[in-house]
């Protein structure tokens, strides 16, 4: 029983990538390029059985000074829910990401590669009147100049618990954020 325990392991670890793995591919992704100005975004939520849960849509806006900058979410769920997620974000030469947002525990960290982003964090998700702290992984990648396509899945206690889908279109990469950061803070007041 223990040989085909390692067996398992083994072939699970040997199928693993990592975002080293997407070094030449283009597109090339650089966050700050991507996530400027309005972008737009549709998705799904999967549960740990892989059914469809609830669909989304999304209105993002970066704003950056050099490597340093921010992104407003905004989040509109087919049963109705409203959420908002402000990211303040940073990347260095090498390419490696950080991030932290007010839902987030700790910081988020990553790396770019080519035309991809791999990063984790720890989202904490409302549930009645407790919140579930869940680990992302979270893998993006640049199809083309203005496409992008996000994958990440959820886990808790190591174990895969749900998977989010989306497709992220750029929008208008001169757009201001005002806006979309005045209805942000209107949802936070009230």
């Amino acid at each position: 029983m223990r040989s085909i325990a390692l067996f398992a392991s083994l072939l699970l670890w040997g199928c693993s990538h990592q975002v080293q793995d997407y070094q030449q591919q283009t597109p090339v992704f650089h966050l700050p390029d991507y996530f400027s100005g309005s972008l737009q975004a549709y998705g799904v939520v999967k549960n740990w059985q892989g059914k469809q849960s609830v669909r989304f849509e999304a209105q993002l806006c970066g704003q950056w000074q050099g490597n340093e900058g921010t992104l407003f979410e905004l989040f509109h769920f087919s049963d109705g829910r409203v959420e908002q997620r402000i990211w303040q974000l940073a990347v260095d030469k090498e390419g490696k990401v950080t991030g932290s947002a007010a839902d987030v525990t700790g910081q988020a960290t990553g790396q770019q590669a080519g035309n991809t982003l791999y990063w984790e964090y720890v989202l904490q998700i409302p549930d009645e009147d407790d919140v579930i702290e869940v680990k992302v992984e979270d893998w993006l990648y640049l199809v083309t100049p203005q496409q992008l396509m996000n994958q990440s899945t959820l886990y808790k206690f190591g174990l895969p618990v749900g998977e989010i889908i989306l497709s992220i279109q750029q929008q208008d990469t001169k757009a201001s954020c005002a806006a979309l950061e005045q209805q942000l803070k209107e949802l936070r007041a009230g």
